[in-house]
């Protein structure tokens, strides 16, 4: 049995809505405390380690340095890798509302995974009141 254009249109909807969820979620829930990474923040700590590294005579403390300077490398690699924060956050506001609606995901879930209260309201999503 074929399925309808209807059909196939609530499930690229589905897709749509599922793929800008995800992205924003990925992103929260991979962030840590504090201030946010930026090119520029990653990009001063190298200049720093550069610097240590040329006037460190400590055999051990110059691999860590050494260690450290690959791993801003890297960093510095992979920044350009994720998406726009504020594309993520419009994705999540233009579909959190029908997804959460039809799957059933309340304000306070949301809330639990650590998306914030003023996106939820921009998406639609009511605070739910406990009875």
């Amino acid at each position: 049995m074929a399925m309808s254009q209807e059909h196939k249109d609530a499930l690229a909807k589905g897709r749509l809505e599922a793929r800008a969820i995800k992205a924003y979620l990925k992103a929260l829930d991979s962030r840590r405390p504090g201030r946010p990474v930026t090119k520029d923040s990653l990009q001063k700590r190298l200049e720093r380690v550069h610097v240590k590294l040329a006037e460190e005579s400590d055999p051990l403390k110059k691999i860590d340095l050494m260690q450290s300077k690959l791993d801003l490398q890297s960093a510095l690699a992979n920044a350009g890798d994720g998406a726009n924060p504020d594309e993520l956050v419009a994705g999540f506001e233009a579909h959190a509302g029908p997804y959460s609606e039809r799957k059933g995901i309340t304000y306070t879930a949301w809330r639990q995974f650590g998306v914030p209260a003023d996106v939820l309201r921009r998406a639609g999503i009511a605070e739910t009141r406990r009875r």
